[in-house]
């Protein structure tokens, strides 16, 4: 049963691809890959003449990166340039090169506009041809695998309150906890005295996810500061971002 339950962790993670830097350097801030395909999907699925089969999003070869201001959570990619890149079967009906066109500054523009996401490529390929309208597509790219369960049990104490303090603020949905334990988990060091805090969380709809994990930053910071000694740092994880 332990060794179920270990791969489908794995499993979970992987399913959630990679974790995307959100903003800049500065920001501290995180978003899964998952959440951000989820959310550029349904823009790009309205785009006559084209039906989308597959989008990842990594980072931009030989682009530099930089420094996070605050440790980011385990194997996350750091600030940088992202590449978009995204699979498509195009109709008879339209050029392939005008629909293509538009499919790439449709990505640009939600993955910077809705998400936050500086990307600066986006590589496009075609897979197929056809004729007249297909199936509608679906607003939602396809699972590998079902959800990673994002339930949490309702924290007590000093997490407790740190967890009051991310979910007060508007724009969250709600904490969560696909990576595994709790959606708040606190490091402390002291000596010099200092603590670090990551927070994992879905963004309401209507809420910029972005502006969303600063609020959170701010809000958890002042709530660690508030009755301890030595700076506190925040790193935010968006594991959602509903449109």
């Amino acid at each position: 049963m332990e060794t179920e339950a270990w791969m489908q962790a794995v499993r979970d993670q992987l399913d959630l691809g990679r974790l995307l830097p959100l903003g800049g350097p500065e920001d501290g801030t995180w978003i899964t890959e998952q959440a951000a395909v989820r959310t550029l999907w349904p823009a790009a699925a309205e785009i006559p003449g084209v039906t989308l089969k597959s989008m990842r999003i990594g980072p931009a070869p030989h682009e530099p990166v930089s420094e996070p201001a605050v440790r980011p959570p385990a194997s996350a990619l750091p600030p940088g340039p992202l590449r978009i890149e995204a699979a498509f079967t195009g109709s008879v009906t339209r050029p392939v090169h005008q629909a293509a066109e538009q499919l790439r500054t449709t990505l640009l523009d939600e993955a910077a506009e809705r998400l936050g996401l500086t990307v600066v490529a986006v590589d496009l390929r075609v897979t197929g041809l056809h004729e007249g309208p297909e199936t509608p597509p679906s607003t939602a790219p396809p699972r590998r695998s079902a959800a990673p369960s994002t339930e949490t049990k309702p924290l007590r104490g000093p997490i407790g309150e740190l967890a009051g303090a991310a979910s007060a603020v508007p724009g969250v949905a709600r904490l969560t906890a696909p990576l595994g334990g709790r959606p708040v988990k606190v490091e402390q060091q002291d000596d010099p005295p200092r603590r670090h805090i990551q927070v994992q969380l879905a963004v309401a709809p209507g809420h910029h996810p972005l502006e969303v994990a600063r609020a959170v930053r701010a809000a958890v910071t002042a709530a660690l500061t508030s009755d301890t000694p030595g700076p506190a740092t925040a790193a935010i994880l968006v594991t959602e971002a509903a449109a």
